[in-house]
């Protein structure tokens, strides 16, 4: 705000801006009632992509509350005074708020852990990764996510503060607010307080979600000798109170709230413009305690409820089995385990076992981060994941870093995969013999596997058509020709040959059979 008013005083004093100017952009503000509106004021624009709130603070500038030559005077003076204060606040170099946040980041109990702090503003958001860079002394321990971001240098950005045990603070804007997964976290500080309470339950469900095993805290910093401040601390603490009796679901139903059928934003803009008033903020007090009333609250919770009636045992026991069942015709996490690992060090990488089931990437390989980006359509691959795992109960465990879940569809994995097959695919045509222990005859079975997928209408960047569904298909075909369906996995139970074995089979491999049309008639029994 300090460069637009400095630009705008030169103007007037330039001669460059003329009452009737000015008179006529005010006229233009004025009829600009939707300008603090939007639930987020963080969302991309179509200016420049830039956040909704600077384009707003743009437009402010440009215009005056002034009706007459006198009035427009001693609001320049006004304004004067605000530049001067400004300018004697930043020259002094220190700010209460700064100095709280970092008691923060200097507290030994926080050692070693990942931090979140939500912003309202792009230049704070720059202001604070250049002061927290400065006072830890390494750049790379702070990552940035804001709305003029991409998607995919968002996603880059939470991946690395999520798996990089390096990077230990992430400073966003709304942003990261809502649809991020940040639950690496369990530590997060307001710096600036949004108007619209439903963006602060947005940003504590980045970390307070299903499958966080730490307690979490939060810290919202309000400059207390400000009007706002005065509003949001009664707010603040009616809420510390009831979340107490209500086991901390207050959170839950902070979007639902209304003061006197009213937004918490014309309470706080009402706190500022009469809150020197006593009989104002005695009011205002009095509409923070009605909208936080316990039964009310209560009620709200209740409405949020997904559902309230119960399923009868019959029907839990049949949901169970279905479950188990299709559980068991998943692929299962030992021999994805096994095929990456050892795929991984094949190709360079490096993974160490550091707790039972879940792992430590320490190296990448550049071959497989550069396929990723060939190929990827999500989140990018990291040149190092402080943890992984195969298993999904071992994606959180107390005390522990949260793991990357390696299943089909992880990036990490995809790419691994499509390098084996490009660099061994003829192994795979030219197939291996193995052999059924359960199996006491001497006739032959070709097995023949299949890929079965579903693509829908959308394009990934190399412009193949994008998967939705894919499984694996196993068809047996005898010398006779008689096919049918192997099941889902039948090859776990065969094993390789011996040596004695080899010569007995060769002559085999010969039959004419085998090579004529075995393709073909595997696929036509499959579709």
């Amino acid at each position: 705000e300090l460069t637009g008013f400095r630009d705008l005083i030169a103007q007037i004093q330039d001669g460059r801006l003329t009452v009737e100017q000015l008179i006529t952009m005010q006229r233009r503000l004025r009829e600009d009632d939707d300008l603090f509106e939007s639930e987020t004021a963080d969302e991309e624009t179509a200016e420049d992509d830039r956040e909704e709130n600077e384009v707003a603070e743009e437009k402010l500038l440009q215009g005056v509350v002034a009706a007459s030559l006198l009035d427009l005077q001693a609001e320049l003076e006004q304004v004067k005074q605000l530049r001067d204060l400004a300018k004697r606040v930043y020259d002094a170099g220190t700010e209460s708020k700064f100095e709280r946040l970092r008691e923060v980041l200097i507290d030994p109990k926080y050692a070693d852990e990942k931090l979140i702090i939500f912003t309202e503003h792009r230049d704070t958001l720059n202001y604070l990764a250049t002061k927290i860079r400065a006072l830890v002394g390494r750049d790379e321990a702070v990552v940035i996510i804001h709305g003029g971001m991409g998607r995919e240098e968002r996603r880059a950005a939470q991946e690395r503060f999520t798996q990089d045990k390096k990077v230990e603070i992430l400073v966003a804007t709304d942003a990261a607010g809502e649809g991020i997964n940040l639950q690496r976290a369990h530590l997060m500080v307001n710096y600036d307080l949004p108007w619209n309470p439903n963006r602060l339950e947005q940003r504590f469900g980045r970390i307070h979600r299903i499958g966080q095993t730490e307690v979490c805290h939060l810290w919202n910093l309000v400059a207390g000798e400000t009007r706002e401040g005065e509003v949001y601390q009664a707010l603040l603490r009616k809420l510390e109170q009831e979340r107490a009796a209500l086991g901390g679901q207050v959170f839950d139903v902070l979007g639902k709230l209304t003061f006197n059928d009213r937004p918490l934003r014309e309470l706080l803009l009402e706190a500022i413009r009469y809150g020197d008033q006593p009989d104002v903020r005695a009011r205002l007090r009095q509409v923070v305690d009605r909208a936080l009333d316990r039964e009310r609250l209560r009620a709200l919770l209740e409405e949020r409820a997904l559902a309230h009636e119960t399923l009868p045992v019959s029907r839990v026991q049949e949901i169970r089995e279905e479950m188990e069942r299709a559980q068991a015709h998943r692929l299962q996490p030992h021999f994805i385990a096994s095929f990456f690992r050892e795929a991984f060090r094949l190709l360079g990488g490096t993974v160490r076992e550091r707790e039972p089931k879940r792992y430590e990437v320490t190296h990448v390989p550049a071959p497989i981060r550069y396929r990723d980006r060939q190929i990827g359509t999500g989140e990018p691959v990291l040149a190092r994941y402080e943890r992984i795992t195969f298993e999904k109960d071992q994606i959180a465990v107390p005390g522990k870093p949260l793991a990357a879940f390696i299943c089909p569809g992880h990036p990490l994995l995809d790419a691994t995969i499509d390098l084996v097959l490009e660099r061994y695919r003829d192994l795979l045509k030219r197939g291996a013999v193995l052999v059924d222990p359960s199996d006491m005859g001497k006739e032959p079975r070709a097995l023949c596997y299949l890929e079965h997928a579903i693509q829908d209408a959308r394009t990934d960047r190399a412009r193949n058509r994008r998967i939705v569904s894919r499984r694996m298909q196993f068809v047996e075909i005898d010398r006779t020709g008689v096919t049918r369906t192997a099941g889902s996995a039948p090859y776990l139970d065969y094993r390789p040959l011996t040596d004695d074995e080899q010569a007995l089979v060769q002559p085999l491999l010969d039959e004419p059979w085998l090579r004529d049309g075995l393709e073909d008639r595997a696929l036509g029994y499959a579709v």
